[in-house]
């Protein structure tokens, strides 16, 4: 197999003469965060496709910008997903966006931007801001490594083992959440992970835009004072790595990995290498099975919480 290598300008992006998919990135509430790039992009594009067409359609207005705005969304992608890449093929260009922020995270549009790049589409970002990102920035906590988690699990049983893949992470983890949920989320992270650091981080960039620091403890007893408005982004201290040493708790253990499911297994070395082929080679060698048996375990695994993720 022969590596793609996009070329973005200069000859690249639109030289075969397929269009080009942009990945542009729009205001998470401040609308005087859109970049220069963006509104050019958003204007000079053949079709805007949008998550939310509403939601996108204000943006446009305030900015006059008159492109032809069609729908793309979690419910509809597998219908509009190939006429787009179709018209793509042709020679249009395409401008992905979201309701706000990068698309493609935690969003339908990855799906698009593979389908694109696999078919050698030029795909082209045009950066802006992004909520995980900002609320990481403000937070006081670790910023050298970090790990972004997206939606907790609804279902009570799914969020548990969930959070117990993630125990053991030295990474600054990064999550969104709802707010009708946020309690029983931090109730749950109390209980599997302790009473770690915390900054609940919300509606940035409005006008109330509130960060929270100090321990998921704390952060509860502030929610029951002030009932959770707005939506969340939530970054917790990572894993001790001394304190797990010293209760034999994590990788200090040599069956540090004896209470993880697979998937957290392979995770755990993914995130020291990169590699996730490496990981299962590594997770196969402790478990003493073979590299198959892995990964057979890591898609079922994978396929159950993907299940039990809320949409959006």
């Amino acid at each position: 197999m022969t590596i793609q290598v996009q070329k973005s300008f200069g000859g690249g992006a639109g030289s075969t003469g397929q269009g080009t998919l942009y990945v542009v990135g729009t205001p998470i509430g401040n609308l005087e965060d859109m970049s220069f790039r963006a509104i050019r992009t958003l204007r000079e594009a053949d079709l805007i496709a949008a998550e939310d067409t509403r939601q996108t359609r204000k943006l446009l207005t305030h900015f006059e910008i008159g492109t032809k705005l069609v729908s793309y969304h979690e419910h509809n992608k597998a219908a509009s997903g190939p006429e787009l890449i179709r018209l793509l093929k042709e020679g249009s260009s395409v401008a992905l966006v979201s309701d706000a922020g990068l698309p493609a995270i935690s969003d339908p549009g990855a799906d698009l931007v593979r389908d694109a790049a696999a078919l050698e589409i030029p795909v082209v970002p045009i950066p802006g801001p992004n909520a995980a990102l900002s609320a990481l920035i403000v937070s006081g906590l670790p910023t050298e490594r970090f790990q972004f988690a997206g939606f907790p699990p609804r279902e009570p049983k799914v969020l548990i083992r969930w959070l117990e893949e993630l125990k053991h992470c030295t990474e600054t983890l990064l999550f969104y959440e709802a707010p009708h949920r946020i309690k029983k989320t931090l109730r749950a992270m109390l209980d599997v992970w302790g009473d770690r650091r915390i900054a609940l981080v919300r509606e940035l960039t409005k006008r109330h835009e509130e960060t929270a620091r100090g321990t998921i403890a704390e952060a509860l007893e502030l929610l029951e004072r002030h009932p959770p408005r707005g939506e969340y982004c939530l970054v917790v201290h990572g894993a001790d790595p001394s304190a797990m040493a010293a209760s034999g708790d994590g990788p200090a253990n040599d069956r540090w990995w004896e209470n993880l499911t697979v998937t957290a297994h392979v995770w755990h070395y993914e995130s020291e290498s990169g590699d996730r082929k490496e990981a299962m080679k590594k997770a196969a060698a402790d478990r003493e099975v073979t590299k198959r048996e892995i990964y057979n375990a890591y898609i079922a695994e994978t396929a159950e919480r993907e299940q039990s993720e809320p949409e959006g």
